[in-house]
């Protein structure tokens, strides 16, 4: 398992605002058990993404792919996540990073965000 995947986003305190993000982590672990996947977090509760990173790199990770969960490419995306996947390449030379595409920013996530929107409300 040396490829790994980190669901990237901002963080809140309340402990509910976490289980979406901890719903997709756990969908790809069952949907692909030979990729380690960690939710990591900018601020307001843990892990952050240099903790998270290190974890996986502990247990053998070698590529590591960083998924910013935000529905739009803001400053977190364009400036905060830049700096500290820079200072990840650093920390960790051996290991390769990819930062993807805010995932709000996906062609698939746009389509399905409409076709939630245009769901008949349950009454």
């Amino acid at each position: 398992m040396n490829k790994a995947i980190v669901l990237f986003a901002h963080g809140s305190r309340d402990p509910l605002w976490r289980a979406p993000m901890e719903a997709v982590a756990t969908r790809i672990a069952t949907q692909h058990p030979d990729r380690r996947v960690s939710c990591a977090y900018l601020e307001l509760c843990t892990p952050t993404l240099p903790d998270a990173v290190r974890q996986l790199v502990d247990e053998g990770a070698t590529t590591v792919t960083v998924v910013p969960m935000f529905v739009g490419t803001g400053k977190h995306a364009r400036e905060d996540l830049p700096q500290l996947v820079q200072a990840l390449r650093a920390a960790h030379p051996g290991v390769q990073f990819h930062v993807q595409a805010s995932i709000g920013e996906d062609p698939r996530m746009t389509a399905l965000m409409a076709e939630i929107a245009c769901e008949s409300p349950s009454a």
